[in-house]
C-alpha cells in the first residue's frame, strides 16, 4: 500500500470521527435539567497540549478557572458513572406540593421506566417528602386515637399506600445495589483496558515498522480509548494525564512524516472549530441548563477524542473556546443568584407562616368550637407552608425542623386542653349515669304527683351537665331517654283514663252553655232568675273538666254578664252568683290549693281597697275649706263610696269562701 492510500484511510477515520462528534453534539441537545452539587476539584491548566493565555489579569484567570474547573469535575463525575449524565434529562418535580399517593405513583413510575443509578436525587427528594407528610398524618391520626379516649401505649396506624411506598423502594434499593456490584467490575476491567491501551502507545515508537502502519494502529488505540468506558474517579485524571503525555509523545515521534502529522491537525483543527461555534452558539441558548450540560460533552470530545493542533493555532483557539464556557459558566451563575433570591423570599414566607403557627399556639383556645377553628386555621397555614417553594439548601433542615417544632407545640396544647376535656367528660359522663339511675328507679313508680316533678328535675339537670366522650354519648342519652319516656307515657296513659271523664263533663257544659245563651227571657225577674240558676246548678253538678279545656268556665261568666245585664240585676248579686259557681269548681277540684290561693287573693284585694279608702278619706283633708259642691270634692266622695262598696263585696266573698273549707 502506498503512502497516499495509508493518507487516504487514515483520512477516512477523521471523517468517521466527524460524524461521531456531530451525533453527540445533537443529542446533548435533549439534555435539559442542572447538575447538582458542589465543584472543590482543581482542573489542569490546560485541556491539551496547546497552552492558555499567558497574559491574564490574577481575576480573570480565576474566573476562567472556574469556569473550566466546573465543566472538568462534572466529567470525571461522569467517567466514573455513565448513567450520571442520564439524570440531567429527567424532571424534578415540586415535590412538597404532592399528596401522598402522588409520591408513591411518582415513586413507582421513576423506578419502573427510569435507569436506577439515574433518580437517586428523585427518589431521595421523594422520600424525604413522603416521611415528613406521613409523619404529619400519623400525628393527626394519634391526637384523634387519644381524643376518642384511647391509651397511647395502645396506638397504632397503617396504611396501604405507605405499604406500597415502602416495597417500591425496597425495590430501588435492591435496584440499585445490583448496579453498584456490577459498576464495580466494569470500572476495573475498564482501567485496566485503559492502562493496557497506554502500555500500547508507549511501545509504538519503538516499533520498526512502515510509518503509515504505526500511524493506523495509533489511531485504532484511539478509538479504543474512546470506546473503553468509565473507571473509577480517583483513577481519572492520572489514566488521562498518562494517556495524554503519551499521545504527545507519538506525536513528537510522528515529525518524521510530517505530511501525516500536519493531515491530523487540519483534522483536529476542524472538528475543535465546530466545537467552537457550537458552543458559541450555547452562549446565547436562553435553556441554561441545556447548554451546560452540553458543553460538558463538548469539553470531553475536545479532551479525550481529538489530539492536538498546529502551534500557530493553539492559542487563538483555546481562547475563543474558554471564552464561550466563560460566557455560559456566567450566565449560570447569574441564574442561580436569581434562584437565591428566589429561595430568599420563599424562605421569608415560611417564616412568616411559621410565625403564625406559634401565635395560634401561644394564644390557644378555651373551648371546643375555638379549638376547632384553630386547627383549621393551622391547617390551611400547613398547606400553604407545603406550597411556598424551596429554600437555600443552607437552611433547608433547620427550616423545616422550625416548623415541625411549631406545629408540634401547636398539637400539644391542644392536646393538653382536650386531655383535660377529657376529664370534664368523665365527669360528666358519671353524673349522668347517676341521673340514669333516678330515672329508672322511679319510672314505674305510681306516686305520680311527687315523682312527675322529680323526672321533670333531673331531665332538666341533663342538660345543664354537658358533653361526655362520644363514644358514651348515644349509648347513655338513649338509656336515659328510654327510662324518662317510659314513665311519661304511663303517666300521660293514666292522665288520659282520668279525662275520659272529664271529657264528657266537657262536653255536657257546652250544651249547658248553648241551653244559657239561647234562653229566652219571661222579664219576670224571679222566674227568669230561677231557670238561669237551673242551669248554673246543672253546671255545678257535671263536674269538672280537663285543665286544658278550663277555659269554658270564663265562657260561662262571661255569658252570665250578658244575660245579668238583659236581666239589669244588681251587679253584686250577679257577681256573688258567678263567685258562687267558681267555689264550687275550685273545692271540687284534686288540688286544694286552688282554694287556698283563691281566699288569699281575696284578702288581699281586701287589704288594697280599705289602703285605697283611707287614702281617699286622707286626700280630704286637704279640702276641709272647700264647699261640698265642689267637683273635686264631690268625685272624692263618689270613690270612696265605689271602694266601700268594693269592700263588702269582696267580704261577702270571703264569708262564702269560708262556707267551702
Amino acid at each position: 500500500m502506498s503512502e497516499h492510500d495509508n493518507l487516504q484511510e487514515a483520512d477516512g477515520k477523521k471523517d468517521e470521527i466527524q460524524s461521531q462528534t456531530e451525533t453527540k453534539t445533537s443529542e446533548v441537545n435533549k439534555k435539559t435539567n442542572e447538575t447538582e452539587g458542589a465543584i472543590e476539584n482543581s482542573f489542569e491548566e490546560s485541556l491539551e497540549t496547546e497552552t492558555t493565555p499567558e497574559k491574564t489579569t490574577p481575576e480573570v484567570e480565576n474566573k476562567d478557572e472556574d469556569a473550566i474547573n466546573e465543566i472538568d469535575e462534572s466529567n470525571a463525575e461522569d467517567a466514573e458513572d455513565e448513567g450520571n449524565a442520564d439524570r440531567h434529562h429527567i424532571e424534578e418535580k415540586e415535590y412538597d406540593k404532592m399528596s401522598l399517593e402522588e409520591l408513591a405513583n411518582e415513586l413507582d413510575k421513576l423506578v419502573t421506566k427510569e435507569k436506577v443509578q439515574a433518580i437517586k436525587s428523585h427518589v431521595e427528594s421523594i422520600r424525604s417528602e413522603f416521611k415528613s407528610k406521613f409523619n404529619s398524618l400519623l400525628e393527626e391520626k394519634k391526637e384523634e386515637f387519644l381524643n376518642d379516649g384511647g391509651n397511647e401505649i395502645d396506638f397504632y396506624y397503617s396504611s396501604p399506600i405507605q405499604k406500597r411506598f415502602k416495597e417500591t423502594y425496597k425495590e430501588y434499593r435492591n435496584k440499585l445495589n445490583a448496579y453498584y456490584k456490577n459498576i464495580e467490575k466494569s470500572l476495573k476491567d475498564n482501567l485496566t483496558e485503559r492502562l493496557e491501551i497506554i502500555e500500547e502507545i508507549k511501545s509504538l515508537i519503538n516499533v520498526e515498522e512502515n510509518i503509515n502502519t504505526t500511524y493506523k494502529h495509533f489511531k485504532e488505540l484511539q478509538e479504543r480509548w474512546k470506546n473503553a468506558g468509565p473507571i473509577p474517579r480517583d483513577k481519572y485524571n492520572n489514566a488521562w494525564n498518562s494517556y495524554h503525555h503519551h499521545v504527545e509523545i507519538f506525536y513528537d515521534f510522528l515529525h518524521l512524516n510530517r505530511d501525516l502529522r500536519d493531515l491530523d491537525f487540519k483534522h483536529n483543527l476542524e472538528q475543535k472549530l465546530k466545537i467552537i461555534e457550537r458552543a458559541e452558539e450555547l452562549a446565547k441558548d436562553d435553556n441554561l441548563n441545556r447548554a451546560f450540560r452540553e458543553l460538558q460533552v463538548l469539553h470531553k470530545m475536545w479532551k479525550e477524542e481529538l489530539g492536538p493542533v498546529g502551534k500557530e493555532h493553539r492559542e487563538e483557539i483555546w481562547e475563543r473556546f474558554k471564552s464561550a464556557t466563560k460566557t455560559i459558566h456566567d450566565r449560570r451563575q447569574v441564574y442561580f443568584a436569581e434562584l437565591d433570591t428566589i429561595y430568599e423570599k420563599n424562605l421569608e414566607v415560611k417564616q412568616d407562616l411559621i410565625s403564625q403557627i406559634q401565635a395560634i399556639a401561644e394564644k390557644g383556645a378555651d373551648s371546643h368550637n375555638a379549638w376547632q377553628n384553630a386547627i383549621k386555621q393551622v391547617e390551611e397555614l400547613r398547606n400553604e407552608f407545603f406550597s411556598a417553594g424551596k429554600v437555600p439548601i443552607k437552611v433547608n433542615e433547620a427550616t423545616w425542623a422550625e416548623f415541625k417544632e411549631a406545629v408540634r407545640q401547636f398539637n400539644r396544647n391542644k392536646n393538653a386542653f382536650y386531655k383535660n376535656l377529657k376529664k370534664a367528660q368523665y365527669d360528666n359522663l358519671q353524673k349522668k349515669l347517676d341521673l340514669i339511675k333516678v330515672a329508672e328507679d322511679n319510672k314505674d313508680s305510681e306516686d305520680f304527683q311527687t315523682t312527675t316533678p322529680l323526672m321533670k328535675r333531673i331531665q332538666s339537670d341533663w342538660k345543664k351537665i354537658g358533653h361526655v366522650p362520644r363514644k358514651n354519648s348515644d349509648k347513655i342519652w338513649k338509656q336515659f331517654k328510654t327510662a324518662c319516656n317510659h314513665y311519661f307515657d304511663r303517666l300521660h296513659a293514666a292522665k288520659d283514663a282520668a279525662n275520659v271523664e272529664g271529657n264528657e263533663a266537657y262536653a255536657e257544659k257546652v250544651k249547658l252553655l248553648d241551653t244559657l245563651k239561647n234562653l229566652e227571657l219571661t222579664g219576670k225577674k224571679e222566674d227568669d232568675l230561677a231557670a238561669i240558676k237551673v242551669i248554673i246548678n246543672s253546671w255545678k253538678e257535671v263536674g269538672n273538666v280537663p285543665g286544658n279545656k278550663r277555659y269554658i268556665e270564663g265562657k260561662l261568666h262571661k255569658t252570665l254578664d250578658g244575660v245579668f245585664k238583659k236581666l239589669k240585676l244588681n251587679p253584686n248579686e250577679g257577681e256573688m252568683i258567678k263567685f258562687e259557681t267558681k267555689l264550687e269548681n275550685l273545692s271540687n277540684a284534686e288540688d286544694s290549693r286552688h282554694l287556698d290561693n283563691e281566699r288569699q287573693f281575696i284578702r288581699k284585694k281586701i287589704n288594697e281597697v280599705k289602703a285605697e279608702i283611707n287614702q281617699l278619706e286622707n286626700n280630704l283633708q286637704f279640702f276641709q275649706n272647700v264647699n261640698d259642691d265642689n267637683p273635686l270634692v264631690q268625685e272624692v266622695h263618689k270613690n270612696i263610696e265605689k271602694h266601700k262598696q268594693d269592700l263588702n263585696l269582696w267580704k261577702t266573698k270571703l264569708n262564702k269562701i269560708k262556707s267551702f273549707s
